[in-house]
Parts: C-alpha cells; sequence; structure tokens
C-alpha cells in the first residue's frame, strides 16, 4: 500500500528507517517499518529506540488530525514504552490509538506487532499542542 502520510517525508528518520504510514484516520494510525541491520542494536535486533521513534511518529502523524494546521504544532510531551518480545527481522506494525484529544494534550496508545501479529511494544506517548512558529 502507499504511504498514506501527507506529510513531506525527505530527510526525515522516516525516510531515514523506512516508516510508511499505511492507514492514517482519526481513529487509527497504522505504520510499518521493516527491520534491518540499519535499526539493530550491536546484538542483532531491533534497538528499543526504533520502537520508539516509530510509536511517536504514529503519535505525531495522528496528532495532526486534530489541530488547527495553520496556528497549532503538536510535539512529543512524553513517551514510554514497554518492550515485549524482541525482533530481528521483517517488518514491524505499529497502531496507534487516541486515548484523550484535549485543547493542549493529545495521548494515544500504540502497540507494535511483529510479522506474525505478536506483540512486540506497547507505548504510550503524550503529544503538546504548541502555537506554531
Amino acid at each position: 500500500m502507499a504511504d498514506a502520510s501527507p506529510f513531506n517525508l525527505e530527510n526525515t528518520i522516516m525516510n531515514t528507517l523506512g516508516i510508511e504510514i499505511v492507514e492514517y484516520t482519526p481513529e487509527r494510525v497504522v505504520a510499518t517499518m521493516p527491520v534491518t541491520p540499519k535499526t539493530h542494536q550491536p546484538f542483532g535486533l531491533m534497538h528499543g529506540g526504533v520502537s520508539v521513534v516509530i510509536a511517536e511518529t504514529v503519535a505525531s502523524a495522528g496528532s495532526y488530525q486534530f489541530i488547527d494546521k495553520e496556528t497549532q504544532r503538536a510535539v512529543g510531551l512524553e513517551i514510554n514504552a514497554n518492550h515485549i518480545r524482541s525482533v530481528s527481522d521483517g517488518v514491524v506494525k505499529a497502531i496507534g490509538t487516541p486515548v484523550h484529544i484535549g485543547r493542549t494534550t493529545i495521548i494515544w496508545d500504540i502497540r507494535i506487532y511483529n510479522e506474525e501479529e505478536k506483540l512486540v511494544c506497547i507505548s504510550r506517548c503524550t503529544m503538546a499542542v504548541i502555537p506554531a512558529r
């Protein structure tokens, strides 16, 4: 499926890691990413920080749907991640759903799965809604 993202991805971490947004609705944002040596820690497993990158990417992109694009930006305020299972190859899928959509914060639940649809990581990301500069 083609990238559903409304954003310019050139020279971004999304482009570098091969993250593609494949579903983009107010109810759910889904991104995929190949797990390659580029995403590994030194022991050949996907780096936990990479899980956080794809999780925050989903939350950031999704939050864009709930803000005034002319006067506001949504930026990461807090993120946590529980790593459940390791992954060394294949493709992971991150599924984000909004938990709270407020005036100044948007909270997302993001679950990352491997190709067997087994849970790899659970993350919660709080986005701050700030004035555009």
